[in-house]
């Protein structure tokens, strides 16, 4: 069944699996993180910081979108994805810094910016590729496996924040940003069209390998 779906959709869940899973290492223990590592912190710190993070995903969404719909091709989309993977790295790398409250809020906007550019980006690349039999099995392969991949992750980060500390979760969610656009920065042929030059090369081929036959067949 795994080798009927679209090389591109593979690429695409494999992506995103990295990306949730490193962050998945840092939701059972984020509260926690602010509570003791930030001076002066309290529960509404908490939920400060888990609405900057909000407000600034939702406004970043739809200007974001409209841009990428004004140009033609996957190009934009394909860049503003990596752009968007390496900045929710740094901003994973940003918050295991952040010593204030002020800092973090600020963190915060950039990871919610990250992150709601990476979700209007990746669905529009990842719709276009989709296997046109099997669209809800290619969403359910995508939510199903980073559904169990944070589950896993979950008890891995707080495992591993309880005995070496909050600071190496944290880069580990950094490392599966960074390595999340690292997959994508090694296909892109099989998303961004050819040029001009790559066709006529393609076709140059095709004439040599024509005339080879030619050749061996009056031989």
């Amino acid at each position: 069944m795994l080798d009927k779906i679209n090389r591109v959709v593979k690429y695409m869940v494999l992506s995103d699996l990295l990306l949730f899973v490193g962050w998945g290492f840092i939701s059972p223990i984020f509260s926690i993180f602010i509570l003791e590592k930030i001076e002066g912190a309290t529960l509404v710190t908490v939920g400060i910081a888990s609405a900057v993070y909000w407000v600034a995903r939702a406004v970043v969404q739809p200007f974001v979108a409209k841009i990428l719909d004004k140009r033609k091709g996957e190009k934009d989309d394909y860049f503003t994805l990596i752009g968007s993977l390496i900045c929710a790295g740094l901003a994973a790398l940003g918050i295991a810094l952040v010593k204030t409250d002020t800092v973090l809020y600020a963190v915060q906007v950039f990871h919610g910016a990250a992150f709601g550019v990476y979700s209007v980006a990746w669905p529009a690349i990842f719709t276009r590729h989709m296997d046109k039999k099997g669209v809800a099995f290619d969403w359910s392969l995508d939510s199903g496996g980073i559904g169990l991949s944070v589950a896993v992750a979950s008890i891995v980060g707080a495992k591993l924040a309880e005995a070496l500390g909050f600071e190496i979760v944290f880069v580990l969610a950094g490392i599966g940003s960074i390595t999340s656009a690292l997959v994508l920065l090694a296909i892109p042929r099989l998303i961004l069209p050819r040029t001009v030059g790559d066709r006529s090369g393609v076709h140059e081929a095709r004439v040599r390998h024509k005339h080879k036959s030619r050749n061996a067949i009056g031989a």
